[in-house]
């Protein structure tokens, strides 16, 4: 069974985390609707939004390592959601991700295994990580 926009995952296919997450989904038989946000951008609306519903603020989303953040002085706590928002937009890689839209909610999946929670259903086991870290066994329960 497989089904097809009931996840939508935003996605940058040079993560780990994102790929892991990517991983699981297809690998519990659904076919994700996967937005490469790096190529398509955000919106601030769109930010407010997938914020709002994973229960983030712009601050708890910023991605401090392996972007320009430090660079554009957005580590300082006095740095307002506005600013960063309007940096988020501008650079797309400040949002941490994978971000993931299921019926069940939305959550910023790191560490990847997060994404477990908004399943409907596990994949098969047993499951790994690209790291080799098992997440599902053989049985089909959640390792951890």
């Amino acid at each position: 069974m497989s089904e097809t926009h009931d996840v939508v995952i935003h996605h940058n296919p040079d993560c780990g985390t994102s790929r892991n997450v990517l991983a699981i989904i297809e690998a519990a038989g659904y076919r994700p609707t996967v937005i490469e946000f790096l190529k398509t951008g955000w919106t601030k609306p769109q930010l407010f939004g997938l914020f709002a519903a994973a229960g983030l603020t712009p601050r708890k989303a910023l991605r401090t390592t392996k972007s320009p953040a430090a660079e554009l002085g957005l580590l300082d706590p006095l740095v307002p959601d506005e600013a960063l928002l309007d940096a988020m937009v501008e650079h797309p890689v400040l949002v941490n991700r994978p971000i993931v839209c299921t019926p069940k909610g939305v959550k910023l999946c790191r560490p990847s295994e997060t994404v477990l929670d908004l399943l409907d259903r596990l994949p098969p086991g047993p499951l790994c990580k690209e790291d080799g870290q098992l997440l599902i066994n053989a049985e089909g329960r959640r390792v951890g």
